[in-house]
C-alpha cells in the first residue's frame, strides 16, 4: 500500500467515525442521548543520561522518555469518545518518540493510531460487551498515558509488556467488584499481523475491586510472535494488588512471569519474571512523592535480547516527585538508577553495569464532554 492510498483510507476511516458520531447523536436508542468526549493530552520531557550513551536514544529496552540530553515530546495525541448505554466508540491520533518507539513493526499511517475501536452492549443490563479495534493492553497497571501512572518513568516490566493491542474483547461485569475479560487479538503488541502468522493470539483478564481502596487483577497471554514456520508458544501472567492504605500513602505490588519454547513444538522452555513495588506519598494536594524498587530477569532474551552471560539480570530504584498546581497539569522530577549482574548498559564508548537518570516532565491534559 502506498503513502497515497494510506492517506485516503486513513481519511475514509475518520470520515466514516465522524459520521457515526453525528449520527448517534441524533438517534434514541434507549431513549437516551450519546455523550461524546473530547480529550487532548502532552507529556514533553527531558532527560539526563549519565552514561552519556551515542546519540540521544538512551537504552534499547526503555521504550518511554527514552532520549538523552534533548527536550522532546514523549506523547502527545487527540481523542474523540462516544459513550451510550448500547454502544461507545473511541478514536485517537497520537504522534511523539513513544510512538516511534513503539510502532517500529506498523507500517505507514498505522504508527498514529492510538486508539479506534467500537463496542456493543450483549444484552438488556449492559454488562456484556464486545469491543474491536486498537485499545489499550489489559496487562499491567502503568499504561502509556503517565498522568495515570504514579512514577514519570515506566517499570522495566510495563516497558516490556504490550502497551496497545489489536483485535476483538468481550468484557463481563456480573456486579461492581468483578470484571471479567476474554480478548482475541493480532499478537504482541501488535495492530498488523506478523506476515507469515496465521495463529491468532489470546488473553484473559480478572480484576477484582472489592472497595474503593483495593484492586487486585490477573493479566494472560497466550500465543506466538513468530511465523509459522519457527512457532514457539509464550505463555504469560501478570498479577498486580493496588491498595490505598491510608488517605495519604498508596502501595502498588505487581508481578510478571512469562515462558516461551526454546524451539517449535520443543517441550523446553525459556522464562523471564519482574517483580515490582511502588509506594506513593501524597504530601498534600499538590505534592506527591513515590519510590518503585523493581526486578527484571530475563537470562535467555526472551524480551530482552544481550549477550553477554548472565542476560539481563537488572535491579532499580527510583524516587520521584509530582506537583500539581492544578488538575490539568503535572510536573514531574524523577531520579532512577539501575544496576545489571552484567555490562549491559549503553554508554558513549562502551558498556557498564550501572545507569543513572534524572529525569523531568510536564504534562497537560484536558477533557470536555458533549451532551446534546
Amino acid at each position: 500500500m502506498n503513502f497515497k492510498t494510506q492517506i485516503k483510507s486513513l481519511l475514509i476511516f475518520i470520515s466514516f467515525f465522524s459520521s457515526s458520531i453525528l449520527f448517534a447523536q441524533n438517534d434514541s436508542i434507549g431513549h437516551q442521548k450519546p455523550r461524546m468526549n473530547i480529550s487532548a493530552f502532552l507529556d514533553v520531557f527531558y532527560v539526563n543520561d549519565f552514561n552519556h550513551p551515542q546519540g540521544t536514544k538512551r537504552q534499547p529496552f526503555l521504550f518511554n522518555h527514552n532520549r538523552h540530553n534533548e527536550f522532546n515530546l514523549n506523547l502527545g495525541f487527540v481523542k474523540l469518545g462516544l459513550e451510550h448505554s448500547k454502544y461507545r466508540g473511541n478514536l485517537a491520533l497520537h504522534t511523539g518518540t513513544y510512538s516511534n518507539d513503539n510502532y517500529l513493526a506498523e507500517p505507514g499511517l498505522l504508527k498514529n493510531i492510538f486508539e479506534a475501536n467500537v463496542g456493543l452492549s450483549l444484552n438488556k443490563k449492559n454488562n456484556l460487551w464486545i469491543d474491536a479495534g486498537v485499545f489499550a493492553s489489559h496487562i499491567g497497571f502503568e499504561s502509556a498515558i503517565s498522568a495515570d501512572n504514579w512514577t514519570m518513568t515506566r517499570s522495566i516490566l510495563a516497558e516490556n509488556s504490550p502497551y496497545f493491542l489489536s483485535g476483538v474483547k468481550f468484557t463481563f461485569n456480573p456486579n461492581d467488584k468483578w470484571t471479567i475479560s476474554g480478548l482475541i487479538i493480532n499478537g504482541w503488541q501488535r495492530i498488523q499481523r506478523l506476515q507469515g502468522n496465521s495463529l491468532p493470539s489470546f488473553g484473559t483478564q480478572i480484576n477484582f475491586r472489592p472497595n474503593e481502596k483495593v484492586t487486585i487483577n490477573w493479566s494472560t497471554f497466550i500465543g506466538t510472535d513468530d511465523p509459522d514456520t519457527k512457532r514457539r508458544m509464550r505463555y504469560f501472567n501478570n498479577l498486580y494488588g493496588q491498595f490505598q492504605l491510608t488517605e495519604k500513602f498508596g502501595l502498588i505490588a505487581g508481578f510478571d512471569i512469562g515462558a516461551q519454547q526454546r524451539t517449535k513444538n520443543s517441550s523446553s522452555y525459556d522464562f523471564w519474571l519482574s517483580p515490582v513495588i511502588i509506594g506513593q506519598f501524597a504530601i498534600n494536594k499538590t505534592w506527591k512523592t513515590a519510590i518503585r524498587a523493581e526486578y527484571y530477569q530475563d537470562r535467555t532474551g526472551i524480551i530482552i535480547p544481550t549477550s553477554t552471560p548472565k542476560g539481563f539480570n537488572t535491579t532499580g530504584l527510583s524516587l520521584n516527585l509530582d506537583y500539581s498546581p492544578t488538575q490539568n497539569i503535572i510536573c514531574r522530577l524523577e531520579g532512577r538508577w539501575l544496576n545489571s549482574k552484567d555490562q549491559i548498559f549503553e554508554t558513549k564508548t562502551t558498556r557498564t553495569d550501572n545507569n543513572l537518570i534524572i529525569a523531568t516532565s510536564i504534562v497537560i491534559r484536558f477533557s470536555e464532554t458533549i451532551k446534546k
